[in-house]
C-alpha cells in the first residue's frame, strides 16, 4: 500500500470563505473612505491579515496610527468571525467530501494547511474536522505563503517525505510554497492564474477517483 501525504488548504479549496473576508475588508475600507473592489480582494489571497490592510491602505494613500491599525485588524476579524459562525455543511464546495472519503477508504494520511487563523472553527462548523489527521493553521506559522512553511510542518505531521505530498491550493501563493517544498502542486480555479500548478482542475468535479489512484500508486 503506498501511503501519501494530501494536504488541503481551507479558504478556496474545501470552503469559500473569500466572499467573508471581501465583506468584512470591504466593510473596513468604506470606514476609511476607500473604494475596495472585487479585484483587489483576489489579491489579498492567501495574504496574511497585517499585509492585507497594509495593501489596502496604499491603495486609499492612506496612513494610519499604529493603534488604529490594530483596532481595525481586530475589528475586520470580528466582523468575519460573525460570518462564519453562521456557516454550516451546504458551504462546502462541491464533491470535497467525497474526494477526502475516497482518501480515507484508501488509507490516505490528510492534513489541513491554511493561513486562516480560524481553520479549526471553520471545519467544525462544516463537520469535516474529523476527516483530518493534521490541522496546521495559521496558529502554528510564522511564515505566509509562498514561504512553504506551513505544508513542511503539515507533512512532518503526518509523516510523510515531502516528495510523497500533494497539495490541493487556489491561490498563486500556495502554489508557488508546494512547488518550493518539493511537493505535487494541484491548482483549484483557472489555469490564467495558477499556471504553475503540476495539475490544474476548476473545481473537485472535475477530478476523478482514477487521478487520485494514479496519485497514490505513483
Amino acid at each position: 500500500m503506498h501511503k501519501k501525504g494530501f494536504i488541503f488548504d481551507l479558504d478556496g479549496v474545501i470552503v469559500d470563505t473569500a466572499k467573508y473576508h471581501f465583506l468584512a475588508w470591504k466593510k473596513l475600507a468604506s470606514s476609511l473612505d476607500i473604494d475596495f473592489t472585487e479585484e483587489e480582494n483576489e489579491q489579498l489571497k492567501g495574504v496574511s491579515r497585517v499585509r492585507s490592510l497594509e495593501k489596502i491602505l496604499s491603495w486609499g494613500n492612506k496612513t494610519i496610527s499604529e493603534d488604529k491599525f490594530k483596532k481595525l485588524m481586530s475589528d475586520k476579524n470580528e466582523d468575519y468571525l460573525s460570518y462564519i459562525a453562521k456557516m454550516d455543511e451546504s458551504e462546502i464546495l462541491p464533491d470535497v467530501p467525497k474526494i477526502l472519503d475516497y482518501l480515507i477508504v484508501n488509507s490516505q494520511p490528510i492534513a489541513l494547511g491554511s493561513a486562516s487563523k480560524n481553520a479549526r472553527i471553520i471545519l467544525e462548523r462544516v463537520d469535516l474536522k474529523k476527516k483530518f489527521d493534521a490541522i496546521v493553521d495559521g496558529n502554528d506559522v510564522s511564515k505566509a505563503k509562498p514561504d512553504p512553511e506551513v505544508f513542511l510542518i503539515a507533512a512532518k505531521l503526518l509523516d510523510i517525505e515531502p516528495k510523497n505530498c500533494i497539495v490541493f491550493e487556489d491561490s498563486v501563493a500556495g502554489v508557488t510554497a508546494a512547488n518550493t517544498a518539493n511537493m505535487i502542486s494541484i491548482g483549484i480555479g483557472s489555469e490564467d492564474v495558477l499556471g504553475h500548478a503540476d495539475y490544474i482542475f476548476k473545481d473537485f468535479t472535475e477530478i476523478s477517483e482514477e487521478f487520485l489512484q494514479k496519485l497514490i500508486n505513483n
